[in-house]
């Protein structure tokens, strides 16, 4: 149902309402039918003696908002070249790897041919892409995503950490989450399309498109290095822990000092230019000045032949 609303879409531009409620639907038959719930997760009030919370009945809802929602946040992200089917090659291949720790076989191998189908599509979908995924392609990922973490991560290692999931997909979310509260704050719709997403401002910051996907892969990674850690536990989560704080406060230095060269070199242009504009226009005047008295005894000659 996803991949032929995505189809539909990509050909006849389907209005936001019409397919935010076939995504709810198409959510729904997985939980109704197939009885994928969020049911508990880990208590996050550390004051509490209540261990995990358990929704009930609230688990139906609950999950369809999850599925949907992460099917919006990975179509939302492809706003770039390769930026969604490397996010969630990524975001597969973290699932895989926790999904082998904790013993779930079957998923794994379901995450193993999603990555691989991730990790083959995009050397076509890189800047300058030849082939594009389109709303058909997003969708389908970030469904197949919202699912897989349900099965695989919220039913068995949630009980332990259910930070797990929401780190793995922490790009998406965050993106969707900052332009929904954005156009609410704004007074717009949440499904109206604006160049405020994260990518775009990156763009903005002057990064190129394949310096920006570079940049979100690695906020991705280290965001499933961290899903990772979790997973696992004595001197190996010490040293991956360490080494992730590491790569952040790195990356993000290289981030804000390459930021910050940009707008000093765009500053430096800016007045060159405008100095250059001086230049042409004093050049200008005093050419104006020097060509007049040279017209006034042309005019003169030419009054005195009249007679």
């Amino acid at each position: 149902m996803i991949v032929i609303l995505g189809i539909f879409d990509d050909r006849n531009a389907l209005g936001a309402k019409f397919k935010f409620g076939i995504q709810l639907v198409a959510a729904a038959i997985p939980v109704i039918f197939g009885n994928l719930r969020i049911e508990l997760i880990t208590n996050p009030n550390l004051f509490s003696d209540q261990l995990y919370l358990q929704f009930g009945m609230l688990s139906i809802p609950i999950t369809i908002i999850w599925i949907v929602a992460i099917t919006n946040a990975v179509n939302l992200i492809d706003g770039l070249d390769g930026l969604a089917v490397g996010v969630s090659a990524i975001a597969c291949m973290t699932m895989l790897a926790v999904s082998l720790l904790i013993g779930e076989i079957p998923i794994a191998i379901l995450l193993a041919v999603l990555a691989g189908a991730c990790v083959g599509f995009m050397p076509y979908n890189l800047n300058p892409a030849s082939i594009f995924m389109g709303d058909t392609g997003s969708t389908f990922l970030g469904f197949m995503l919202a699912t897989m973490s349900i099965q695989g991560m919220f039913k068995v290692y949630a009980i332990i950490s259910f930070a797990v999931p929401f780190l793995i997909l922490g790009l998406p979310i965050f993106d969707t989450a900052f332009a929904f509260t954005r156009r609410i704050l704004a007074g717009r719709s949440p499904f109206s399309a604006d160049r405020g997403h994260v990518h775009h401002r990156l763009i903005d910051m002057g990064f190129n498109q394949k310096q920006t996907v570079a940049i979100l892969y690695i906020i991705s990674t280290i965001l499933g290095l961290l899903a990772v850690v979790l997973t696992t536990s004595g001197e190996f989560r010490a040293i991956v822990m360490v080494a992730v704080v590491l790569i952040t406060i790195v990356i993000g230095g290289i981030v804000y000092l390459s930021a910050e060269k940009r707008k000093m070199q765009h500053h430096e242009q800016q007045l060159r230019d405008e100095l250059k504009k001086r230049e042409q226009a004093e050049g200008k005047t005093e050419e104006q000045e020097h060509n007049e008295p040279a017209d006034k005894p042309d005019n003169q000659e030419h009054s005195e032949q009249k007679p």
